[in-house]
C-alpha cells in the first residue's frame, strides 16, 4: 500500500504545479521575493513607507455552489475569478489597494489539466486586480470530495493609507448614488438558482432570446466583475468617495446599510438603470417575489458608492472611462438606517 494507492498522486500535484506557473507569471510585481513552490509567499512593503499611516485590509471568500455548474458543464476557467473577486472588491470597497492573492482548492482527484484551468481564471482575476499571485494550496481529498468536484476558496490582501479609507462616515442627507453595472448573478444566491433552474447539461445549453441569444449556463457562468480598476479612476481624479457598499449575498437589503451612518437611509430608483434579464426569468420561473430578489441578488449593480451631489455626474463619467458601466440610482435621505426601494 502506498499514497497513491490510497487516492492522493503526488506526482500528478507536480505537474498541475508546472501547468499553473505559466498563468501565475502574468500577475507578478516587483514587490513579490519568493518563487511559486516555496512554503510561503513574501511581499515587500518598501514601496509604501510614504504612507502616513499605511494600513492593510484583507479579504477571504470562495465561489460557493456556482461552482456545481462548472462541474455540469465541464468548463473550470471562469470561476477563479469570481473567487479573486468576491475578496479584492471587498478590500476596494474600503478604498484598498489589492497587493497579493492566495487561493486553495480542495479535489476528490487532482487532475492537472483541470487545476491549471482554475487556476488560469485566478491569475485572469488577479491580473485584472493588479494582484500577485503569490501561493496557494491543492489539497486532494479523495472520499471527501467526489473524483470530478472540488471547492475553491481565496484570501487576499490590499493597502490603503488610513487617512483615504472608505468608511461611510461623512455620508449625509443629500448624497447621490451612483451603482457599478454587475454581468448579471455574480457568485451569491446560486442554491436558489439551483432549485429554480434545471441545472442539467442539456437545460444550460439551450439558448434564449430573451438572454440575448446566449444560454443559459453562459449567462449563469458569467464572472463576477472586478471593479478595482473603476474604484481607483475614480479615486485618482479626486472625487471623494464617501460610501462604497459590495452587493452579495443579502442583495440591497443588507449590504447597501453597511456603508451608512445611523440616520441615513438609501432610497434607490430601481427603474434608474437596465436589470439583466436573467433575473427577471429567475422571478418568473421561481415565483421569488421582488422584495425576495433584492433581499438576495445584485439585481444589476455590483457595487454602490455614495458621493456628493456635486460629483455624481463625473463619477458616472470616470466610471465609464474605466470600462465599466455606471447609472445615478437614487439619494441618500435622512431617517432609520436601512434601504428603501421606490419604482
Amino acid at each position: 500500500m502506498d499514497y497513491k494507492k490510497a487516492g492522493v498522486d503526488i506526482e500528478a500535484g507536480y505537474k498541475a504545479v508546472e501547468l499553473m506557473k505559466e498563468h501565475i507569471a502574468g500577475t507578478m510585481r516587483s514587490e513579490v521575493l519568493t518563487d511559486i513552490g516555496g512554503f510561503s509567499g513574501a511581499f515587500s512593503m518598501e514601496a509604501f513607507k510614504g504612507m502616513e499611516q499605511p494600513t492593510l485590509v484583507s479579504g477571504t471568500d470562495g465561489v460557493g455552489t456556482k461552482l456545481k455548474l462548472a462541474f455540469e458543464l465541464d468548463r473550470h476557467d471562469t470561476v477563479g475569478i469570481d473567487c479573486v473577486a468576491m475578496c479584492v472588491n471587498d478590500i476596494a470597497c474600503a478604498g484598498g489597494e489589492p497587493l497579493f492573492f492566495l487561493d486553495y482548492i480542495a479535489c476528490g482527484k487532482n487532475q492537472p489539466e483541470k487545476i491549471a484551468s482554475i487556476v488560469s481564471g485566478v491569475a485572469q482575476g488577479c491580473r485584472q486586480a493588479g494582484a500577485a499571485l503569490i501561493g496557494g494550496e491543492t489539497a486532494e481529498m479523495p472520499g471527501f470530495y467526489p473524483e470530478n468536484e472540488y471547492d475553491l476558496a481565496g484570501f487576499a490582501v490590499g493597502i490603503v493609507d488610513r487617512k483615504n479609507m472608505i468608511t461611510g462616515k461623512s455620508i449625509q442627507k443629500g448624497d447621490v448614488l451612483v451603482g457599478i453595472a454587475s454581468s448579471g448573478i455574480h457568485s451569491n444566491g446560486f442554491s436558489l438558482v439551483r432549485k429554480v433552474f434545471d441545472i442539467k447539461k442539456e437545460s444550460l445549453d439551450k439558448t434564449y432570446e430573451s438572454l440575448g441569444g446566449k444560454s443559459l449556463g453562459e449567462v449563469l457562468l458569467a464572472p463576477t466583475i472586478i471593479y478595482v480598476k473603476a474604484l481607483r479612476t475614480i479615486r485618482e481624479a479626486g472625487v471623494v468617495i464617501k460610501g462604497c457598499s459590495h452587493i452579495t449575498g443579502g442583495g440591497f437589503y443588507e449590504n447597501i446599510p453597511r456603508m451608512l451612518p445611523e440616520g441615513c437611509r438609501a432610497q434607490v430608483q430601481t427603474g434608474s438603470y437596465e436589470i439583466p434579464p436573467v433575473f427577471g426569468m429567475l422571478a418568473k420561473d421561481g415565483d421569488i417575489t421582488k422584495e425576495i430578489m433584492y433581499n438576495t441578488y445584485n439585481m444589476g449593480i455590483g457595487m454602490m458608492l455614495a458621493v456628493s451631489a456635486e460629483d455624481a455626474d463625473k463619477t458616472v463619467e470616470l466610471i465609464g472611462q474605466s470600462g465599466q458601466k455606471g447609472f445615478i440610482v437614487g439619494e441618500v435621505t435622512d431617517g432609520e438606517k436601512g434601504v428603501i426601494l421606490v419604482g
